[in-house]
């Protein structure tokens, strides 16, 4: 299912395909032959991808040209064995200010507008197709589209210093997009009450209202997030993939389909040679070796 998600994402047209040389350093890591090109960069070294908003001069609004850029990165060689999870953060003390307000003018046409929107959402979307864990690394603001991203990621691990906010209400943009994944992730309450008044929420509320996954002091972000990405890395692929899509199907069900979509997945599950090697490797008290 996941695969066959990607393969709708990537067949968009010119605008959807890789765009920049990916060159392999010798210590296993990927850059681009020219970095600074575009709003992201992204690296990716045992299995760990990382990719980074770096627009901080404009707070990493996400721009059409940001959207299309975190597109290709989160689509190169998604289904590669070699990629295993994909952190996303930030330069700069803010994640993500949301939409570039200078590209919602009526200078540009409706059809522009409509393509931005639609670009994000289906970057939102993107994010829980993805085969592989996504985890949004926080330090500092995220509103409105940011706080989307954030709220679409399948992790967020945050700093203390952090806060997050839909705030479009304020300016005369209701943060309607936003809503979507934020009211998903948070009860519907606490959605409301930052969508309707726009005010921002601490760190530890948004651990408390479950927008996050977990909250750290600043200096211990980044190594609490690759603890985290690390033990994701070193478990099988082609189970970690097949959990998250059988997790995103089963959501929207009601109880009896849920158990049974999660039934006929534990059985696939156990058909696959992951699946009884783990087994095996348990009842045998040994190190599982996973085909990928």
């Amino acid at each position: 299912m996941a695969a066959a998600g990607l393969r709708a994402f990537a067949t968009r047209g010119p605008g959807w395909r890789w765009r920049g040389r990916w060159a392999p350093l010798s210590a296993g890591v990927c850059s681009r032959s020219e970095p600074g090109a575009r709003p992201t960069s992204a690296r990716q070294r045992d299995g760990i991808r990382n990719i980074v908003l770096s627009d901080p001069k404009k707070r990493n609004a996400l721009s059409l040209a940001m959207l299309k850029s975190l597109q290709t990165d989160l689509l190169h060689e998604a289904e590669s064995k070699d990629l295993r999870v994909i952190i996303i953060s930030a330069e700069g003390p803010v994640f993500s200010s949301g939409h570039d307000l200078k590209e919602l003018t009526d200078e540009r046409s409706p059809d522009y507008h409509a393509e931005v929107f639609q670009t994000c959402s289906e970057v939102m979307m993107l994010i829980q197709n993805h085969p592989v864990p996504i985890i949004a690394m926080v330090n500092g603001l995220a509103t409105a589209a940011g706080c989307q991203l954030v709220a679409s990621c399948d992790i967020a691990v945050a700093s203390d210093k952090s806060s997050f906010a839909t705030p479009g209400v304020n300016i005369g943009l209701f943060c309607s997009t936003p809503g979507v994944a934020l009211g998903r992730a948070v009860p519907r309450k606490v959605a409301l009450e930052m969508l309707f008044t726009g005010e921002p929420i601490s760190a530890q509320e948004a651990l408390l209202h479950g927008l996050l996954s977990k909250v750290v002091p600043a200096e211990q972000l980044e190594e609490e997030t690759m603890r985290i990405a690390r033990k994701i890395a070193s478990l099988s692929r082609r189970v970690v993939s097949l959990g998250k899509a059988a997790f995103y199907r089963q959501l929207p069900q009601d109880l009896r389909t849920a158990y049974h979509l999660t039934s006929q997945t534990m059985v696939d599950n156990v058909a696959l040679q992951d699946g009884q090697e783990g087994i095996k490797a348990f009842i045998q008290k040994r190190k599982p070796m996973w085909s990928q």
